[in-house]
């Protein structure tokens, strides 16, 4: 899951992402309404964190921009006001969630990924692929043999190329979907961390190399490259 954090105190802009980073998630941090608003033009997030009180660019207009895009980017706001009627004003600006500050950090994490499973197309409780199962739920993976003990960066990849569904997915949107933007697009960052997974899941290997596109878990019957 990609997510944007867009929030003026940085303290509390680090300490949100170092929490959803330790949870597998990719994260971005923007500290003006105007750098959240360069930020989500170029990237395709899953949510973005949104503090109202922001100098430059205002929460509730950059909520207005990400609406209007038409992406399915769900927008959790923050504010240090728990009045109904503030509540109320965010959600009619098109935000999806809304959390007044100060909040407990395990109900930020859970309204994340309910947010992040509205913004990408249902998928399975589990994904498969012949005797390999992932929980994204639990962030579980088993094989046949038991259990497979991943990294969060194997994790996420092994949930994109599964929740593909066959398709191709390029070494730059695992990079993307992945990791974030701190990570260096010119490095063998995704080809390693590929590699690792492999040896991880064991045989047979259920991740194809397309030659020149990027790297797919082949549907039963797919002709391999």
């Amino acid at each position: 899951m990609r997510v944007l954090v867009v929030e003026d105190e940085e303290p509390l802009a680090d300490a949100i992402a170092r929490g959803l980073r330790r949870e597998g998630m990719a994260v971005d941090v923007a500290l003006t309404g105007d750098d959240g608003h360069e930020k989500a033009a170029v990237t395709r997030y899953d949510v973005v964190l949104l503090d109202r009180d922001l100098p430059g660019m205002s929460g509730d207009e950059l909520c207005r921009e990400i609406v209007a895009s038409g992406e399915l980017t769900r927008v959790l706001m923050l504010t240090a006001s728990s009045s109904v009627s503030d509540r109320v004003d965010g959600l009619s600006l098109g935000a999806d969630d809304y959390l007044a500050k100060p909040f407990a950090f395990p109900e930020l994490v859970a309204r994340v990924r309910a947010l992040g499973r509205r913004a990408t197309p249902a998928a399975p409780p589990l994904l498969t692929a012949g005797d390999v199962e992932l929980d994204p739920a639990k962030r579980t993976v088993r094989r046949a043999s038991g259990p497979v003990e991943l990294t969060r960066k194997e994790f996420g990849v092994l949930e994109v190329l599964l929740s593909a569904a066959g398709s191709v997915v390029s070494s730059e949107e695992l990079l993307e979907r992945v990791w974030d933007e701190n990570a260096d697009p010119f490095t063998t960052t995704v080809r390693v961390t590929v590699m690792t997974l492999r040896k991880k899941l064991g045989e047979p290997g259920i991740i194809e190399t397309v030659v020149g596109s990027g790297y797919r878990v082949p549907e039963p019957g797919t002709p391999r490259a």
